[in-house]
């Protein structure tokens, strides 16, 4: 079975296609290594190299266990799961936080072009960690990182090659550092902010500069709509914070960002694989972006509410996915090399 090259009729795709020089709101934490980087600041550098090393974690996790070899984001098609965590010190519970945000992203060498899937909270699907379906977001909470790794792989049946966590504080203070940003409010609401303070964010609707705590607030609501428009804000909203950060009005701000992250981000991206990451954002010709919603509807089995993803469309997805990294794509209709599904990969108990 070959690909046919068409993007999913029924898959939500964003109208916000967009060509630059540079890495577009993929990583947002990582924006400052590549500003760094391009204004050959040498203290900015090092502060941002002290960052990345810091934020590396060694799991133990070599590959993914869906692939035969081991890639790096300046040779291959590689995955990156952005993981935002519902952590705080005053909640005192970084070990056993939910997902607030998952935003899948997948980057294609060759074409220069990146594909951003988010991912409602509230989905149903399996997680192998507990052997049930669940909202993905407990995934974090049962097994953390590693967990969520393994409910995404199996939901999409593509390999998960790095992972980006971050918590709240990192959010607020790194919008903050920026002076703030300009995001379109859609709605009046109030919202509790990072201390659950309740109800201590009053937005009301229209295009406006918003500081750290007003952000995260807009980011997080769902309270007039629902999880796959909130996913959509999320990456709106952090596509204006990439594009604040990389003008050139910001760049001396570049200290306070790096110092906003410091002990509010994890990673499995060393300095060489960032390295190979900022190549793959400005090297060659301009990078396009594109971002995706998940399809579904509400589910309330008992008196719990869950987001159950539409079945056919899920397939789609895992087919574009699966052709974007180039994982099947020969005219056999065998398996890329690179790919290897498990039988826990293959099986249909989601």
């Amino acid at each position: 079975m070959s690909f046919i090259k068409n993007k999913p009729s029924r898959v939500k795709i964003r109208k916000s296609r967009r060509k630059r020089k540079r890495m577009i709101y993929i990583f947002t934490p990582l924006l400052l290594i590549i500003v760094g980087a391009a204004a050959w600041a040498t203290n900015i550098y090092l502060k941002a190299e002290s960052v990345i090393n810091e934020s590396y974690v060694d799991d133990g996790r070599d590959k993914s266990e869906l692939r035969v070899e081991k890639v790096h984001p300046k040779f291959d098609n590689v995955s990156v799961l952005i993981m935002g965590i519902d952590a705080s010190d005053h909640r005192e519970n970084h070990g056993a936080a939910r997902t607030d945000a998952l935003i899948l992203a997948t980057l294609n060498k060759e074409e220069k072009s990146v594909k951003l899937h988010s991912i409602p909270r509230d989905s149903y699907v399996y997680i192998p960690e507990r052997g049930y379906e669940d909202k993905i977001n407990h995934a974090h909470y049962f097994g953390g990182h590693e967990s969520t790794i393994e409910t995404v792989e199996r939901l999409f049946d593509i390999p998960v090659d790095y992972w980006i966590k971050l918590n709240f504080q990192a959010f607020v203070d790194v919008v903050d550092a920026l002076g703030g940003v300009n995001a379109e409010v859609p709605y009046e609401f109030r919202e509790s902010d990072s201390n659950d303070k309740r109800d201590n964010i009053h937005l009301l609707p229209g295009y406006q500069l918003l500081d750290g705590e007003e952000a995260l607030a807009l980011a997080r609501t769902r309270k007039h709509d629902n999880d796959v428009e909130r996913g959509k804000r999320q990456l709106d909203i952090v596509k204006a914070v990439v594009d604040k950060a990389t003008s050139l009005g910001s760049l001396n701000k570049i200290d306070d960002m790096i110092l906003a992250l410091g002990d509010n981000m994890e990673s499995n991206i060393s300095l060489d694989e960032m390295k190979g990451f900022i190549h793959y954002g400005t090297s060659g010709r301009n990078l396009t972006v594109d971002s995706y919603s998940l399809e579904g509807s509400d589910y309330w089995p008992g008196k719990v509410y869950y987001y159950k993803l539409d079945e056919i469309a899920l397939e789609e997805t895992k087919l574009m996915l699966k052709e974007h990294l180039e994982l099947i794509d020969n005219p056999d209709g065998t398996l890329d090399k690179n790919l290897e599904l498990t039988e826990e990969g293959q099986d249909d108990t989601q």
